[in-house]
Formats: C-alpha cells, structure tokens, sequence
C-alpha cells in the first residue's frame, strides 16, 4: 500500500475539504492510503469519516507559526516515511515540501487551487511566494487550466508537466429530487418565494459584502425574492450591518455554517458566486449538477460551465444588472427544473472517475521512482 501525506492547511467547510474528499471516498484504499496534516485550528476535519475509511489526522500549529508548522511537518515525515507528499495550499506549498525534499521524501506534489485578485490583500503574499511555489517540487497539478499556468507558468504547462485533475463532485448525490425540493421549501417556509442562494466562506475573495447589494437589487425588482446564505467569515458582522441597514433581515435566512447542503441546492433557484477570483469552485459545479442556474463574476474561469446553466457577469457591472440577469434566468428555468448529473460527469468533473485517475498518477509516481532508483 501507498501512503500519501496530504497537507490540506486549514480544513474548514468549503471546496478545498469538499475536494480532497471526494477523491479520497472514490479511491481504492487497499491500494493507496492518506494520512491527512491539518492545521490544529481547522474547524470542519471530518475525522470520523476519514478513520472509518482507513485514515489517518495529524494536527500541526497552523502556518501562521511557520516555524513550528515545518517543525511539526519534518518530524511527521520522518517517523512516517512517506514515499508522496502532495500539498493542497497553492504558493504556500513552498514550506511542506521543502521540508519533505530535507528529509528526503522522493515524490512531493505541489497542487494549484486557486489564483489571486488584485482587490485582496492575501495578493501581495501569494505574489512573493509565487516564484518560489515550484521550487521544491517534483510533480506540478492543477484543478484547472487557469490556476496550473498562473502559478506554474506557461512554459511548464505548454510542456505538459502540470497535470490538470480537475474539481470534482459526487454527480449521482447531487442531482436534481423534486422531493427533497419540496420538503426543504416548505420546512422553511419559501413554497411561493424565488430564493438566490449563495454558500462558502465570507471573504472578501468571494465578494461577500456585494452579494448583499445584489440581493438589494433583486428584492426592488422582485418582493416574492428571498435569500438563503450558508457559511461564515470574516466579512459576516460587515454583511450583516449592511443586511440590517438596507431592511433586508426578514428576506434573508442566514442558515449558518452547514454541511448537510445538498437539500438547500434543491430547495435554491440560483446560486450566485461574484468572487473576485476563484480556482474550480466546487459549489458552482454542485448548483449546476443539481439544475440550478449558477451566476459567476466573469473573473472565474470558464471551465466552471459544465453544462448550459452557466451565467458570467462583470464585476464592474452594477448590482442592478446582476439582478435583471438573475431574475429572467430563475423565471425561464423554474417551469423546467431538471437535473443536469449527467451533464457535469461527461465534462470531466466526476468524482467517481477522477479519483481512479488520481490513484494511477500516484502508482505511476511510485514505479517511476522506484525504477530510477
């Protein structure tokens, strides 16, 4: 059997974990086994499941203590003896496998999941580390085109060494039941109401504090409209102040930090992500998968479509035209509800299938190795 390190960072509720997940479930774990590194202040570590499944969970300090986090890193390597370390972190990347390339690991992974925006301030850190994100590297991946050549670089991805596995989801889960819809709608009180949906992280990544002023916008145009917003962050008290000040706090469920989410996509009639940037986000390809009309900011890549519900509007547009956008697409598919599962498996983005893809890559890592040795 192989082990794999993971080293996932910060494990909290959202794409990253949702992710790493998926392809964990879907491989064969007689063949290739994960131990998960995660920072000790990660709030969403699914550590029955992972145990249950054959795993392992290492709790390190988290990498705003760098030190004791590569300390902890090396001494885990060490008593392990892993063969694969794969980092899920993007630039900071550059610390774990440093350490691992130090004690010798032959086999270290640097995974690109997400870009950057020039309106956040994280920016300034990731263009420091992004020159050095490779270095220490054996293997370059990437959830998506996009992200493998903004921190890889063309000239490596144009020569075929970025490996692209991609943003995956479980399809069969996440298809449209008009049951589930049903019993969700009516638990909640919105059988005659239009509900925009929105879940992830409040950040100013993902735009948090607009999405507010889009639902603003719709609510003007549309009084039967309500929103449905799963997550939490940073930005949720500066959200909340501007709900508050706009009268919007009857038309607005705040459903907290959740992860039974798969009813609220059936119970939603769009899903909007204005994020200023974003790698392969995975709640677009679950929205999408379940038939909901899925409305991105035209900063996130155009691999996010999966199917025709796919919808990319300008940051630089007003909150207005957001609203106008969403509103005809939530009227034109209400009457057609249907679930697009099948869509989104045959464009790639299929947990079940990915996840064996990702089992070979680790095997054909491991031989080659093992023949040049």
């Amino acid at each position: 059997m192989v082990k794999v390190a993971i080293v996932i960072g910060k494990m909290n509720s959202g794409g990253k974990k949702n992710l790493v997940m998926e392809y964990y479930r879907h491989i064969d774990r007689t063949v290739v086994q994960f131990d998960f590194i995660c920072d000790s202040d990660s709030q969403a570590i699914p550590e029955d499941e992972i145990k249950c499944l054959g795993g392992r969970v290492y709790l390190i300090p988290p990498y705003q203590n760098i030190f004791a986090n590569m300390a902890a890193l090396k001494r885990l390597f060490k008593e392990n003896k892993y063969i694969i370390v794969h980092s899920w972190n993007s630039t900071m990347n550059l610390f774990s496998l440093k350490v691992a390339k130090d004690v010798g690991i032959p086999i270290r992974i640097s995974e690109s999941l997400s870009m950057a925006h020039k309106d956040d301030w994280k920016t300034i850190i990731k263009r420091i580390l992004l020159p050095f994100s490779k270095l220490y590297a054996t293997h370059y991946m990437s959830c998506g085109e996009l992200c493998g050549r903004w921190q890889f670089g063309n000239k490596l991805f144009d020569s075929g060494k970025v490996d692209v596995f991609k943003t995956v989801i479980d399809t069969d889960f996440n298809k449209y039941d008009p049951v589930v819809r049903k019993r969700t709608r009516a638990q909640f009180g919105w059988e005659n109401n239009i509900v925009i949906g929105h879940i992830g992280r409040f950040t100013r990544q993902k735009n948090s504090v607009f999405l507010i002023d889009i639902f603003a916008s719709i609510s003007k145009k549309e009084p039967k409209a309500v929103m449905c917003l799963i997550g939490d962050g940073e930005l949720k008290e500066e959200m909340f102040r501007k709900i508050n000040k706009m009268k919007l706090s009857e038309k607005i469920f705040y459903l907290g930090r959740r992860e039974d989410i798969q009813q609220f996509y059936n119970a939603m009639d769009c899903f909007v992500l204005p994020s200023l940037y974003e790698g392969l986000p995975v709640v677009g390809l679950e929205a999408e998968s379940c038939g909901l009309p899925m409305f991105f900011s035209s900063e996130i890549t155009k691999e996010a479509n999966a199917c025709e519900l796919g919808h990319f509007i300008p940051l630089s547009a007003s909150s207005e035209i957001w609203a106008d956008e969403i509103l005809k697409a939530c009227k034109d598919n209400m009457p057609y509800r249907k679930s697009h599962d099948n869509e989104v498996s045959n464009a790639g983005f299929d947990s079940k299938i990915e996840a064996i893809r990702l089992q070979e890559y680790y095997l054909s890592a491991v031989e080659s190795y093992k023949k040049n040795d």
